[in-house]
């Protein structure tokens, strides 16, 4: 479903929604528009979720577990549709973006899938990292100690730290722009600031009207648990519009198995302006007296605080599942768990304390 056919989701108009969506039993969920049976779990004691919309889904994998295709001329990705990466073949050899350990070696086959074919060198020259986590440059180690490694002046700090061997120390640091030419080929990386990381960086094709932006926007899917367990949730949630700023066609999100269109990047924006909304109201809406009149007598505060901070959770997530649930992939997944973590930015970073604000 495109964001044209959902509803307007101002504040108002989305909370006007919201509350008929509370009224929907807490243990049902929607799929496309129809009440659906409650999730069970199996007989293995795993949860069912709603099936993955088919506009989430991207290509099949082949046999040796990835898949491999072109962008646009040079530009070509891969993804085992867990994670992604990105390259470029030039007269002179690979410029590769992320080295993510679940495609590994496979990295070496797509390469060379496409290098067979089109006659450019398949040797890894450069590789850029999108930022220090080791779920996305895990692998760098695979292309040897030849190749010059770019990336954020923050992310060599934090790698010099970890010490890890699987992802070597950059050879090349930037502050704010870097401008890579190599072979007939360019890719601008800049730093807007700190998001999902402390480091982490936009990467744009521009012959190819293709960006790059890892654990910002998840194409066809909500943002992965506790909003992509991003370090600075404000910056995170201003990425996502600074990343519609650029002038691209094609979408690379760093995970999952399919490219984006500009169309995703609206429709997370509008989940996560829903959210917001839902969070807001429920702050203010839920009832903290039973959480303080039973833990309180015990001298718990801890427990104050789980059980409040859970129910505004459990309230903001209901209506926002409803109405992404069939539209976005495992909106029932992650969207209590992006409230959650929404809820404490909230608090702690535009303080909406709720019943935690100044004693009277």
């Amino acid at each position: 479903m495109s964001p044209e056919l959902l509803p307007p989701t101002g504040r108002r108009g989305f909370l006007k929604g919201a509350a008929g969506a509370l009224a929907v039993p807490a243990a049902a969920t929607l799929v496309g528009g129809v009440l659906a049976e409650p999730a069970h779990a199996d007989e293995g004691g795993l949860p069912d979720f709603a099936p993955i919309p088919a506009s989430s889904a991207g290509p099949k994998m082949n046999t040796d577990g990835y898949h491999v295709g072109r962008i646009a001329g040079n530009l070509y990705w891969v993804t085992d549709s867990y994670y992604q990466s990105m390259f470029l073949t030039t007269t002179r050899g690979v410029v590769l973006v992320d080295a993510p350990p679940t495609i590994g070696h496979n990295l070496l086959r797509a390469i060379d899938d496409i290098t067979r074919v089109n006659g450019r060198p398949s040797k890894v020259t450069h590789l850029v990292y999108s930022h220090s986590h080791a779920d996305h440059i895990g692998a760098a180690g695979l292309f040897g100690t030849d190749v010059v490694r770019i990336s954020h002046a923050a992310t060599a700090g934090l790698l010099a730290r970890a010490a890890d061997p699987n992802r070597p120390l950059p050879t090349v640091t930037f502050h704010d722009k870097y401008q890579l030419k190599v072979g007939g080929e360019t890719l601008h990386l800049a730093y807007h600031g700190p998001n999902h990381s402390p480091d982490n960086i936009f990467v744009y094709a521009p012959e190819y009207a293709t960006l790059m932006l890892v654990d910002v926007l998840y194409p066809g899917w909500v943002p992965f648990k506790n909003l992509a367990v991003s370090q600075d949730i404000p910056d995170w949630i201003k990425a996502q519009r600074i990343a519609m700023d650029y002038p691209w066609r094609t979408f690379v999100g760093g995970h999952l198995g399919r490219l984006g269109v500009r169309a995703d990047g609206a429709l997370q924006i509008q989940y996560m302006d829903d959210l917001e909304a839902s969070t807001r109201s429920a702050i203010a809406s839920v009832d903290p007296s039973p959480f303080f009149d039973k833990y309180y007598a015990q001298g718990n505060s801890w427990a104050i605080f789980k059980t409040f901070l859970d129910a505004v959770a459990d309230t903001a997530a209901a209506p926002v599942t409803a109405k992404y649930t069939g539209v976005l992939a495992a909106a029932d997944v992650f969207t209590k768990d992006n409230a959650w973590t929404l809820l404490e930015s909230l608090r702690i970073d535009a303080g909406v304390l709720g019943p935690f604000g100044v004693h009277p």
